[in-house]
């Protein structure tokens, strides 16, 4: 059991990451990674829903009908959207303005629609969240990774969260940031050059 488990938690953070192996969830990964923070705070908010929407289907999954199940996991994450939107709003109303729409968007992301319907439907509630975990976090860590690649070169800082931000700038004075990766093309640019660095890991 303790076994499954942790295959069940560990496939998320390598074999099905969800950006670059699975290749869901785009949308935010493109559009709010501008900053490290930005891109851990979705990841976390993204976390959050994913793991409570994984126990609740788990524990309703023999209650659910089949012919409607996809609007019930689509109802279970809007309600958990909401509570994550009002907790932003309540305690990190600063990130809350950065991310903007893509919070409430976070309903119609695919990896969590996805996990519901492949895993947490048919499996008991302790692999579920193994499952959502290992997703979410590894979801977290790409859009942290993503944020900070394209904040270092594109900004020369980086803003880890809240006040811990590191200005390159002062050390290399030099330095000139490629204000393109910040910007919406720079985003696919700096996909696609962690994509191809994944494979040729996973390769060897």
């Amino acid at each position: 059991m303790a076994k499954t488990l942790v295959q069940e938690f560990t496939k998320g953070l390598w074999n099905e990451l969800p950006p670059f192996r699975l290749v869901l969830g785009l949308c935010p990964t493109l559009g709010v990674t501008t900053t490290m923070e930005n891109g851990l705070g979705m990841g976390v908010a993204t976390t959050f829903v994913l793991i409570c929407g994984n126990i609740l289907v788990s524990l309703l999954r023999n209650i659910i009908p089949p012919k409607v199940r996809i609007a019930c996991f689509i109802i279970v994450i809007a309600s958990f959207v909401i509570i994550v939107e009002l907790l932003m709003q309540a305690y990190t109303y600063p990130l809350f303005l950065q991310l903007g729409v893509f919070i409430p968007l976070i309903v119609v992301n695919c990896i969590l629609l996805g996990r519901a319907e492949a895993f947490a439907y048919k499996n008991p509630v302790v692999p579920s969240i193994a499952d959502g975990m290992g997703i979410g976090i590894g979801f977290t860590l790409s859009l942290g990774a993503l944020g900070a690649l394209r904040e270092t070169f594109g900004k020369g800082t980086l803003t880890v969260w809240g006040d811990m931000s590191y200005n390159f700038m002062d050390v290399f004075p030099s330095f000139e940031p490629f204000a393109f990766l910040v910007k919406a093309p720079g985003a696919f640019v700096c996909l696609g050059l962690m994509l191809c660095l994944l494979n040729i890991m996973g390769k060897k």
